[in-house]
């Protein structure tokens, strides 16, 4: 167990970073994939947003794009931003209302998204700015 788990702390990040970067980009390749984007911006804009196609275009684009640039280690900081507004906007617009619990206990509750921010604030704070931070 001296080495347990097998992971330098480098790896380890780089596994967080990858790991974080495919939970969104699924969520936005199956929004498209499944043809729910209408229905999302429907439900935005029953909350009271206007334009809500363009706001789901635009979460499932920085989804995308935040999310490739964590896989390649690029503007780490910036990219885990983008998606720490993504999960803000998640539990205020839609999780908060359903409580704490994803599953099990409850239905869509935000303790999934706060560990995806968390996660997020982890990856920020490893980007020390150096070159060997941002590809380890």
């Amino acid at each position: 167990m001296k080495n347990f788990p097998f992971l330098s702390s480098a790896q380890a990040m780089l596994l967080l970073r990858v790991a974080i970067a495919v939970m969104f980009m699924a969520h936005a390749i199956t929004r498209i994939a499944n043809g729910t984007i209408p229905r999302f911006a429907g439900f935005l804009e029953d909350k009271g947003f206007i334009y809500g196609l363009a706001v789901v275009w635009a979460i499932t684009v920085v989804e995308i794009v935040c999310g490739s640039l964590l896989i390649v280690g690029k503007y780490t900081r910036w990219a885990a931003a983008g998606l720490m507004v993504i999960c803000i906007g998640g539990i205020a617009i839609v999780h908060a209302a359903k409580g704490w619990f994803v599953g099990e206990h409850g239905a869509g509750g935000v303790e999934y998204s706060i560990v995806l921010f968390v996660a997020c604030v982890v990856i920020a704070a490893s980007d020390q700015g150096r070159a060997g931070a941002r590809l380890a």
